[in-house]
């Protein structure tokens, strides 16, 4: 059985304040070190009807409504209060940098220097573990040291800002070593180093005119360079104000040839990127069905270099899921990730600027056979 965890009224009063002032729970576990969030919406659900004399209630026992710790003699209440404050000052003499999470072997060295001034039981009950896995923990030579293989995947892991999965660790890891990807998979668990990308929201589309029909209909595999071509735009709102990303990518290797930042959604944003391209190119450019894509001057534009177009179905941005994924994949390794969310404009265009070179030259995919665009290109020529 789990061993509960007792929070000081003060962690429970700031968790209510920091509600009231709509910070995200997660925010909220993070910094006061508050392991499920059941327990800040129970704290919040009591202080939304006037039950907030259930905050100082113990472990274990329920208050009857409208009586709290007052139904307690005063001669507990303090041998109480000052039994729980003298643990909490000796645990804070002696280690002054706990946080949400300690370190295994500073655990067990920290426990071993209390020994006689605290019970285990109380000791453990501070830090939230049982006891048997203090015991166990403490019975583990050299526990908290990460082995040889465990430092190598922390390596990549760091060097590649936890943008990657089990699976394309492993790939790197198979390019010097051999190693099984569920061993990868258990230390990244083990050590809380998975890929902490977010997940993008979900936006909601537009009434765009239809022009062309889908011709790509979601083949997105080409086996020729510049045969077949997607292009989106999608939004930069991280800066002092919002700027916009218009990109083409080659479905032959997933790579960015093409790219265009700008502060407005028009049609020079697109012609601009599209003059990138071959002064000649008989391919195939798949888009939606956005204003600028069925303006004159950009139809235009594609005829003169022998391009087809292809346009998705009014609101169906699965037709053009490679490009969507990219502009996803760009948002939540850069500004979600590192919590770039307002920045001056020249950082802004600066981290995609350096995150399409990433994404071309280094970044490996699935789909082609763990390897980079730029790498695999290179491999095939």
């Amino acid at each position: 059985m789990r061993t509960r965890v007792m929070y000081p009224i003060e962690v429970k009063e700031k968790a209510i304040q920091m509600k009231k002032e709509n910070i995200a729970v997660r925010v909220i576990m993070e910094e006061l070190g508050i392991k499920n969030k059941i327990q800040i919406e129970t704290w919040w659900r009591w202080y939304r009807n006037g039950e907030e004399h259930r905050l100082v209630q113990p472990i274990g026992k329920q208050y009857t409504f409208g009586k709290g710790p007052e139904g307690l003699s005063e001669k507990d209440q303090l041998i109480q209060e000052n039994k729980y404050l003298k643990m909490q000052v000796a645990l804070l003499k002696k280690y002054q940098k706990c946080g949400k999470e300690v370190n295994k072997k500073t655990l067990v060295d920290l426990g071993e220097t209390l020994n006689g001034e605290m019970s285990i039981v109380q000791f453990c009950r501070l830090f939230g573990i049982s006891r048997s896995s203090y015991y166990r923990w403490r019975r583990t030579p050299n526990i908290g040291e990460l082995t040889e293989l465990e430092a190598v995947v922390q390596q990549i892991c760091i060097a590649n800002h936890f943008r990657y999965g089990y699976r394309k660790i492993t790939a790197l890891m198979n390019r010097e070593r051999r190693v099984s990807k569920n061993t990868i998979q258990r230390i990244m668990q083990k050590n809380n180093w998975q890929c902490r990308v977010k997940i993008k929201k979900k936006k909601r589309t537009g009434q765009p005119y239809h022009l062309y029909d889908n011709i790509l209909q979601k083949n997105f595999i080409s086996n020729e360079p510049l045969k077949k071509l997607v292009t989106d735009i999608t939004y930069l709102p991280f800066g002092q104000k919002n700027l916009y990303l218009s990109s083409i990518m080659d479905l032959y290797n997933g790579e960015i040839i093409a790219y265009t930042i700008k502060d407005k959604q028009d049609v020079s944003l697109v012609l601009d990127t599209l003059e990138q391209l071959p002064k000649k190119c008989d391919g195939l450019l798949h888009s939606d069905q956005g204003s600028v894509y069925t303006s004159y001057q950009y139809q235009k534009q594609v005829q003169l270099k022998g391009i087809t177009m292809s346009m998705s179905r009014k609101g169906t941005p699965s037709d053009n899921a490679c490009i969507e994924s990219f502009h996803a994949s760009l948002k939540s390794e850069t500004f979600y990730l590192d919590g770039l969310y307002n920045t001056p404009t020249s950082i802004v265009i600066q981290t995609v600027i350096d995150y399409i070179k990433y994404y071309n030259q280094y970044r490996i995919q699935q789909k082609l056979g763990y390897k980079s665009p730029i790498e695999y290109r290179q491999s095939i020529a």
